[in-house]
């Protein structure tokens, strides 16, 4: 049994993350905007799988890996960080876009969009991070089973991050449409974007915090 306080700091956490602009937002509102809310629905589909990966590889222990071998987590955090900071550039360079921006990509069909999903969470800095380093955090071994435990509090994770990115996905054109009709807007949301990107970035790089799994 998870204790409520673990419940509720693992919620928090997670809805900090969801609406911090990353690989998942910039690839659903794509899909949104470019083919519709049920392209944005299947490739958010993936990413719910890429979240339940994640949680398997809690549950059975992988992220100790991570702890024995502290070089391999660390150059996951700085490859993370280079990732981010490519995203950010892109935000902010001259001509950048803002991922609300309408772009003309390719119509990609369900198979790609839900293997796209997957394979954006999967290779989501800020969900290894969640994973390997946050949620050993708020598991406490004195409340019983640990793979019991990190499941309940995974589980809430991947509920709050589910809920938040569908309704992105549901209002993705709506808010594309009203950014569209004020330019200046559009503007700040692409710098605001790329600046919390180069902040999470930098928080990732120079964190120094190791990977830890409760004994």
């Amino acid at each position: 049994m998870i204790d409520v306080n673990a419940g509720l700091g693992i919620a928090a956490v997670a809805l900090a993350m969801v609406l911090t602009p990353g690989p998942n937002m910039i690839y659903l509102v794509s899909r949104s905007i470019t083919q519709g809310r049920p392209a944005g629905l299947v490739s958010l589909l993936g990413v719910a799988v890429g979240f339940f990966v994640y949680l398997l590889a809690a549950v059975t222990g992988v992220s100790a890996v991570f702890a024995l071998v502290p070089a391999l987590y660390t150059a996951i955090k700085i490859a993370g960080a280079c990732y981010l900071l490519w995203l950010a550039w892109n935000a902010l360079k001259p001509g950048g876009q803002s991922a609300f921006a309408p772009k003309d990509l390719p119509v990609d069909g369900t198979r790609k969009l839900f293997t796209m999903g997957l394979m954006t969470n999967l290779l989501n800095p800020k969900i290894a991070v969640l994973y390997v380093s946050l949620l050993p955090q708020f598991v406490d071994p004195a409340k019983g089973d640990i793979a019991a435990q990190s499941l309940s509090l995974g589980l809430i994770q991947i509920t709050v991050a589910l809920t938040v990115n569908c309704l992105i996905v549901l209002t993705a054109g709506a808010v594309a449409a009203f950014l569209a009709r004020k330019p200046a807007w559009l503007r700040a949301q692409r710098y605001m974007m790329g600046t919390v990107l180069i902040g999470l970035a930098a928080s990732m790089a120079f964190d120094r915090t190791e990977a830890s799994v409760p004994q």
